[in-house]
């Protein structure tokens, strides 16, 4: 087959070579960026992505300004009112021997038009500088372009081990390159808590803290590694890295796990669990049995920390978990047992039911969506809740059937902790499946056949999951985002019909050397 002369990932969706204008043409220190003064952000991004490497200023001067010099070809960004069929997200992108022209119905689409100019030109733009060794060229192209989902998310697990501000940065950088737009962030679970919560300090001072980690698998022989572990998010931090994100259009998702994976809240606050045992914030990994009591005295403690959860994430969606809630301390509970039938409830099911229901109206009473795992289906979906489907598309299915918005996260296409070879020795210690490329790539979100076209509408988008088990390095972590999390970017965004594997690993090859430029410990493919 013959191979798409432009190595943009994901691959734009119209691309010509420009037949007025062949060959290429160079950036130059007289080049200037064209926009007025409703794009002062977006213009000032790019200026900030070129100056770099280039060494040049990259001045931004309003259209009526007087033009640079003839031959030193500016770059314009245009508000188009015209091209609102491509919708926010969408844009055009013209490069020819006299101007370079990003147009865009909103900044947004201008947004992801400046991605794709920076990786039409050389990799060493993603570098510092100046490379005075570099020509500055790109070709003269003519691309339009949107996305085929409006969710293109990654989630990246914060809470097995902590990852320091910089890296969350860095990571956030390597997204946006991507045309990635939702950072699903986890910040609690049984094994810590990430997140500063003012109301109730013992959730930083207590559960942000445990004695050592599982190293490996679980066995009989398993032994703790005896190194503490420890670390949260200030509310700062937080606030400065949704603004960082939000630059960048990514938004942050967080999640808040609840009634399930406790442990850690549950050892800083006993009281609101089910036993009057106060656990340990636990060392090893795997579905522990610790669930938040269901009382009103714990749905106040719940919304305490959904109101600065809400204060701090903007996001419409906040994730609240609702997966492998074993039901055992539920099932003991006379009390429990009481609350449920008075309620009459069926079983725990419906009691779980019951409790993420009365969360989605919280959140919905504050203008927010609940979206949690697929087993918040269990016992009966919460009105207007939206489900991520991880144990494989049946919970994505029968949500979408019910009207109810999905996010596809399949564990057999999704799940970047499995080995990337079948090749185990030869990797590092991962979850124990085997997820290669080419099946990430081979995943089509939409379900054809599978869902009706209505239903198909409830599909928002697909996310990639990280969890962080076995990364207890951000280098780790890196080796097994990408490049999946490359070719998950391209299901996302690229038309279904357009996706071709071998076309794809073509330009990886290239774009892999955008990644070395940002020191990207990605594994090599083969």
């Amino acid at each position: 087959m013959s191979y798409h002369p432009i190595a943009v990932i994901p691959e734009p969706e119209k691309v010509n070579v420009n037949p007025r204008f062949p060959g290429k043409v160079s950036l130059s220190e007289h080049t200037a960026i064209l926009a007025d003064s409703r794009l002062e952000k977006v213009a000032l991004f790019l200026q900030s992505a070129l100056r770099p490497a280039t060494g040049w200023s990259f001045p931004i001067r309003s259209g009526c300004e007087k033009a640079p010099p003839v031959g030193s070809r500016h770059i314009h960004l245009v508000l188009d009112e015209e091209l609102a069929t491509l919708k926010d997200e969408g844009y055009r992108l013209s490069v020819s021997w006299t101007e370079i022209r990003i147009s865009a119905p909103a900044d947004t689409g201008l947004f992801y038009g400046i991605q794709t100019l920076l990786q039409l030109l050389p990799p060493a733009v993603y570098g510092p500088g100046p490379r005075l060794d570099v020509t500055w060229a790109l070709p003269c192209v003519e691309i339009e372009d949107r996305p085929r989902f409006a969710w293109r998310g990654a989630m990246l697990d914060s809470v097995r081990y902590f990852y320091p501000v910089a890296f969350i940065r860095k990571f956030i950088d390597a997204l946006a390159l991507h045309k990635l737009n939702v950072l699903h962030w986890h910040l609690t679970d049984d094994q810590g808590w990430r997140v500063e919560i003012r109301k109730y300090p013992r959730l930083t001072e207590v559960a942000s803290r445990r004695p050592e980690s599982q190293p490996g698998h679980v066995s009989p022989e398993t032994k703790g590694d005896g190194t503490p572990h420890q670390g949260y998010y200030t509310q700062e931090e937080i606030r400065e890295l949704v603004a960082y994100a939000a630059e960048r259009n990514i938004t942050i998702v967080p999640e808040i796990e609840m009634p399930g994976h406790a442990q850690a809240a549950l050892a800083a606050y006993p009281e609101y669990g089910c036993t009057e045992e106060a656990p340990q914030v636990s060392t090893a990994w795997g579905v522990h049995h610790y669930l938040y009591h269901p009382g009103d005295e714990t749905y106040a403690f719940l919304t305490d920390i959904l109101d600065e959860i809400m204060e701090l994430f903007p996001s419409p969606f906040i994730h609240i978990g609702g997966d492998e809630a074993v039901k055992t301390q539920w099932n003991e509970c006379a009390e429990i047992q009481a609350l449920r039938e008075g309620l009459c409830l069926k079983d725990s099911h419906e009691l779980q039911s019951y409790f993420i229901g009365r969360i989605g109206k919280y959140l919905s009473s504050h203008g927010r969506r609940l979206i949690g795992w697929d087993e918040i289906i269990e016992g009966g979906l919460p009105e207007d809740a939206s489900v991520m489907s991880w144990r494989g598309t049946s919970g994505a299915v029968a949500a979408a059937k019910a009207g109810h918005d999905v996010v596809m996260a399949p564990t057999q296409y999704t799940y970047l902790d499995f080995y990337q070879s079948a090749e185990v020795e030869d990797e590092p210690i991962a979850l124990g499946y085997y997820l290669p490329l080419e099946k990430v790539y081979s995943f089509d979100p939409a379900l054809p056949g599978v869902l009706g076209e209505e239903e198909a509408r409830h599909v928002l988008g697909v996310q990639g999951q990280l969890w962080a088990e076995f990364l207890p390095s951000t280098s780790l972590l890196e080796y097994m985002a990408f490049p999946r999390l490359s070719a998950l970017a391209e299901i996302a965004w690229t038309p279904a019909g357009q996706c071709h594997f071998a076309d794809f690993v073509h330009r990886l090859k290239k774009h892999l050397r955008r990644l070395d430029v940002l020191d990207i410990r990605y594994r090599p493919i083969d």
